[in-house]
């Protein structure tokens, strides 16, 4: 028995027919084997890689249009990995990256249920500076900016990995800590571009929620 409830959901994202497994509810802790509270994982916590939430959907119908050619790309706190699958289907060089024990697993099967190639995962505490995981054309990650340290954590991590022109794709619904990883981004060579987008069905502006696409190294802002 695996110790926790599954539930399966349909996601359509652009041509892109979605099926993905998810737990259940967010009620649920199972670590039989010590491996999430070594992470840092606590019960409160552990349910929330397995939900697919709506910043994961926006970052989703944002990289269905994103230039993926000779581009290395790489998804921060990945859980489901919906912009991953998406990314995928497409055709992309694309690596999925998160620290839950179980996000590989879940990452494995949901790109087998959708018949797509397996997507090579890394398991990346961000704070981890002595792991070599190469550098990246195209960094995207949805909601990550949720603590008051993941903004430094972050920034460390895209200096340490993104290549010499790169560009960093964040979905955001709202976190204030947005502002000060823009700052620690524009000291290493990153601007901004931020396009208000609703993460809510019938929501209406002014939309809380941010797309936030930091570029480095490109002549012009459309690239």
């Amino acid at each position: 028995m695996q110790g926790y409830s599954t539930k399966k959901l349909k996601v359509k994202v652009g041509k892109f027919k979605a099926r993905l497994k998810a737990l259940s509810d967010h009620n649920q802790y199972s670590d039989p084997d010590g491996k999430a509270q070594e992470a840092g994982i606590c019960s409160a916590s552990w349910s929330l890689f397995g939900q697919l939430w709506q910043a994961s959907r926006v970052l989703a119908k944002a990289v269905k249009h994103v230039d993926i050619e000779n581009r290395r790309i790489l998804e921060l706190g990945c859980g489901l990995a919906l912009p991953s699958l998406v990314l995928q289907y497409r055709g992309a060089n694309i690596t999925a990256s998160d620290y839950h024990p179980l996000s590989q697993r879940f990452l494995k099967h949901n790109a087998n249920i959708n018949k797509l190639d397996p997507i090579p995962y890394i398991n990346l505490p961000w704070a981890d500076e002595s792991v070599d995981i190469g550098q990246f054309d195209l960094i995207v990650g949805s909601d990550i900016l949720y603590e008051p340290d993941h903004s430094d954590m972050l920034a460390g991590l895209i200096e340490r990995i993104a290549s010499n022109k790169a560009k960093v794709i964040i979905s955001c619904p709202g976190r204030g800590y947005r502002n000060r990883f823009t700052r620690s981004l524009a000291d290493i060579g990153f601007t901004l571009t931020e396009q208000r987008v609703p993460f809510e069905p019938g929501e209406k502006p002014p939309f809380k929620g941010r797309l936030l696409t930091y570029r480095r190294g490109f002549s012009k802002l459309t690239a």
